[in-house]
């Protein structure tokens, strides 16, 4: 069972208030040097994830790129992560049959198919570009018959022979990485019933060190201080990323009951978004999302940045907008909606179905 699958219930119910877009003509061939990614999760049973794209300046979408330029073929997957390595951009395809996963590498600048790896890869769950040539990918790999989680892996990716060089093994439901310097930080899927967050060097492609926490470990970014933080339930976490120690403790609230997650930092590496949500009894998913600074002795979860949920967040480096996608149904597209930092809202874009990251390209 895939991560779509334990949330469908709930995103399905998610209250959105859509935007009307006009139609323009499609971004032409060859012109994705810079502008937004929208990585669209898709509908788990229909495979019909997508990568979109506009430039900044615009509020229309090309909702499936890789169509577009590849005249005739399809990703056939749901999209869950997409990187840049020197001119190589790596998409996550998650096939809902299994044996069907790949990564799909293509051209950065113009989104021509250039490659594609299946052998080792499994249930890919997030990509980061380690160098120009070599990346590496979280897979959660096979899941059981009953569904419940396996040990995970990273595939180490070559790019210069597009092959999985190496499996790294992680906890169980390895899910988002982050790279800094010469490390990268493995947290764990919520459900996937890991608890360690795996450190990997960059240059051995061995395990420097696993870090346990009471629940799956969510590493969010490395801030100004050069400082790890990391969510853990209602916990936030400040680790030394040199010593691995654990320097600092917030809580986001009391309330067990409600999920924090979506964290995005922004572009000065000392503001932190982020979304708190909870089901009610009908399955219907309520919330708001709130942003709070590293050097905060806690976190404000009464005062909103903005009064409503989110299923992706992300801080463009470029232009320091906030951009939050909107997902009214697996049914229909989705939205990716820019605010200011002071929380008002600047505009929205339709994109694919599901919108779940942003990518940002500047030359």
């Amino acid at each position: 069972m895939k991560k779509q699958l334990f949330r469908i219930l709930t995103i399905t119910s998610i209250s959105a208030a859509l935007w009307s877009c006009n139609q323009s003509d499609p971004v032409p061939k060859g012109t994705y040097v810079q502008g937004v990614f929208v990585i669209n999760e898709g509908n788990f049973s229909q495979n019909n994830g997508a990568v979109s794209f506009f430039a900044r300046e615009n509020n229309t979408a090309d909702a499936d790129v890789f169509s577009l330029v590849n005249t005739g073929q399809k990703l056939a997957g749901g999209v869950q992560g997409y990187d840049i390595a020197g001119d190589h951009g790596l998409i996550l395809v998650d096939n809902s049959a299994p044996g069907q996963d790949k990564i799909q590498i293509v051209n950065a600048n113009t989104f021509t198919s250039e490659a594609t790896i299946s052998t080792d890869i499994e249930n890919p769950r997030d990509v980061v570009a380690v160098t120009n040539e070599k990346a590496y990918v979280a897979c959660w790999n096979t899941l059981n018959s009953d569904y419940s989680y396996p040990v995970g892996y990273v595939a180490v990716i070559d790019l210069a022979t597009n092959k999985v060089t190496k499996k790294i093994s992680t906890d169980k439901g390895p899910e988002k990485m982050i790279f800094s310097k010469d490390k990268v930080f493995v947290g764990g899927y919520v459900y996937g019933g890991g608890t360690k967050l795996t450190v990997i060097s960059t240059s051995s492609d061995a395990i420097l060190s696993s870090i346990t926490f009471k629940s799956a470990p969510n590493p969010i970014g490395v801030d100004a201080n050069g400082k790890l933080w990391v969510q853990a339930g209602i916990e936030l976490f400040r680790l030394n990323t040199e010593t691995f120690a654990i320097e600092t403790t917030l809580k986001i609230g009391t309330d067990a009951s409600k999920t924090p997650g979506n964290f995005a930092m922004a572009p000065d590496l000392s503001t932190i978004y982020f979304v708190l949500s909870y089901s009610d009894a009908n399955y219907v998913n309520h919330g708001a999302t709130y942003k709070f600074l590293i050097t905060d002795t806690q976190v404000n979860v009464t005062t909103p940045f903005v009064n409503r949920i989110f299923t992706g967040l992300a801080v463009d480096p470029t232009q320091g907008l906030v951009y939050a996608a909107v997902t009214p149904s697996y049914s229909q597209s989705g939205y990716a909606v820019r605010y200011r930092g002071d929380g008002s809202l600047v505009d929205s874009v339709k994109v694919g179905v599901a919108p779940t990251g942003f990518y940002f390209k500047q030359l």
